[in-house]
């Protein structure tokens, strides 16, 4: 992705943020320059990965494969001790014609809320033994307090204030509702870590691959310079 790409798509996450209401934590407003000066202090937003995330999974057509993203709270498995938080939550922001692929969590099970915005599609299947999708078994499906089957391959449809529980080993993609608009969407797991939990299928990329074409805005969450 071009860095002016990333930029804009950033920009137009906090502004979705500021239109429904949701203010981000301090650390999503650290520049780049500033970054360069900080010490151990953040060295959480460092190891739990925090911050801003966008992704075109390496397809280089952000505008139809990929989305974006900010962690707003995370532990860190690997570090336990250090940070013991067992949980994390996200925003992402998705509109209208892009996709997130299909992929399961090995460790993580998560909630996806639509917290304003359009109407978002959510595509399940379950897994087989080997981690191939099951294109044949129903799907059991937990939203809001429902629990009922679909066939499998169904999207299941969420209008803001809806969300859906997704177990472990549950195959999902994510996807807009025609003419609804972008949405903003919530996350809520188990702590999270995109570089070893998400299995898709089939296999694409997770960080982008950046073109400097311009300065940038905000860093990633895989960017951050160590601690001075």
């Amino acid at each position: 992705m071009k860095r002016s790409e990333i930029n804009r798509a950033l920009k137009e996450m906090e502004a979705m943020c500021a239109r429904q209401g949701f203010f981000l934590p301090p650390f999503c407003h650290i520049t780049p320059q500033r970054w360069q000066e900080l010490g151990h202090e953040y060295d959480e937003i460092r190891d739990c990965m925090l911050g801003w995330d966008i992704t075109d999974y390496g397809k280089g057509d952000f505008d139809s494969f990929g989305f974006s993203l900010v962690t707003i709270r995370n532990g860190n498995r690997s570090m336990g001790e250090r940070y013991p938080k067992v949980y994390a939550e996200k925003l992402l922001y998705i509109r209208e014609g892009q996709y997130a692929p299909n992929h399961f969590h090995w460790f993580k099970t998560e909630d996806i809320i639509n917290r304003g915005g359009g109407n978002v599609l959510i595509r399940v299947y379950n897994s087989l033994p080997d981690e191939e999708i099951d294109y044949r078994s129903d799907v059991t499906v937990h939203t809001d307090g429902r629990t009922y089957a679909v066939p499998a391959g169904t999207q299941v449809r969420l209008t803001p204030g809806e969300s859906i529980h997704i177990q472990r080993r549950l195959y999902h993609d994510f996807s807009v509702e025609a003419g609804s608009g972008p949405v903003l969407l919530g996350e809520v797991s188990q702590c999270n870590d995109d570089r070893t939990d998400n299995r898709f299928n089939p296999p694409v990329g997770r960080f982008p691959v950046i073109e400097e074409d311009e300065p940038p805005y905000r860093l990633l969450c895989n960017e951050y310079p160590a601690a001075r």
